[in-house]
């Protein structure tokens, strides 16, 4: 079962007074980070909804985008936009809004395993920290004719979308059967999002995920300084400064020992380790 994303990029916020999708996190944009997290714990594509006319910040290669076909008609409207754009190209989505900057992929892939386990359910739904959270949830894609005969109607609340589908909703213990969230977002952080500039300030000064550094190659300087090094880092360019490595076309990353990448921006989520391999070593 091919598992995709969908990321509501939002459009202009009323009490952020700016884009929510182009807010600054770590070096990058809050929308660049949240489709990369997204892209991490799933097996297709990630395609960006935004509202017609809506300029995007800069994307990774392969990111779909799908516009928004009508104005003003919520995150219902952008959910069946998304999953149409995913037709014919994954079996279920994992839906988020752009917002979420604590978004851990291990929450996106418990979320899933809901659906691409064989159970009936039509959508997972987080009811995390006391709230359902129709923005953090799996669908499958075979919803999206549903989705948009609903928006059609005017009836514009995910909750008219559960009431004609099979919902499994998971609570904060049934989200941490699974043991490696429960380590790695004990709090279940992965939902909380940023709706003020107070919100987006306290979240910005929060410490960086603590990652572990590993090196290779000429990076090691000496007997044991290869690592591993624990170390706090939102990105694999702070990784990389954190370590005293250059990273530069000389240097290839390999972020839990299997995505390779030379992009500074690459998000990091909690317990990652990021292995940092000179040329010689075959970087």
């Amino acid at each position: 079962m091919t598992s995709a994303g969908v990321v509501l990029a939002g459009g202009q916020s009323s009490r952020m007074g700016t884009p929510k999708a182009a807010l600054e996190w770590h070096g990058s944009t809050l929308l660049r980070r949240t489709v990369q997290i997204v892209a991490r714990a799933t097996s297709g594509p990630v395609v960006v909804v935004r509202a017609r006319g809506q300029d995007l910040p800069e994307l990774p290669e392969g990111i779909l985008v799908a516009d928004d076909p009508r104005s003003g008609k919520g995150p219902l409207q952008g959910i069946a936009a998304g999953l149409t754009a995913l037709s014919g190209r994954a079996d279920v989505a994992f839906v988020s809004s752009t917002d979420m900057p604590f978004l851990h992929p291990a929450f996106v892939r418990r979320v899933l395993s809901v659906l691409e386990d064989g159970d009936d359910a039509d959508v997972a739904l987080p009811v995390a920290r006391g709230y359902k959270q129709p923005l953090a949830a799996g669908y499958r894609v075979s919803l999206a004719d549903t989705a948009e005969r609903l928006v059609k109607e005017d009836r514009l609340r995910p909750a008219f979308l559960f009431e004609q589908c099979r919902v499994q909703a998971l609570d904060d213990a049934a989200l941490k059967e699974n043991a490696v969230l429960a380590a790695l977002d004990p709090d279940l952080d992965s939902v909380l999002n940023v709706n003020t500039p107070d919100d987006y300030a306290a979240a910005r000064a929060r410490p960086a995920p603590a990652v572990t550094v590993q090196l290779f190659g000429t990076l090691v300087k000496g007997g044991g300084a290869g690592g591993p090094h624990a170390v706090r880092a939102a990105t694999v360019g702070a990784a990389a400064d954190a370590v005293s490595v250059v990273f530069d076309r000389h240097v290839t990353a390999a972020l839990n020992g299997d995505q390779i990448t030379r992009d500074r921006t690459t998000p990091l989520a909690a317990g990652d380790t990021v292995f940092f391999l000179s040329a010689d070593a075959g970087g």
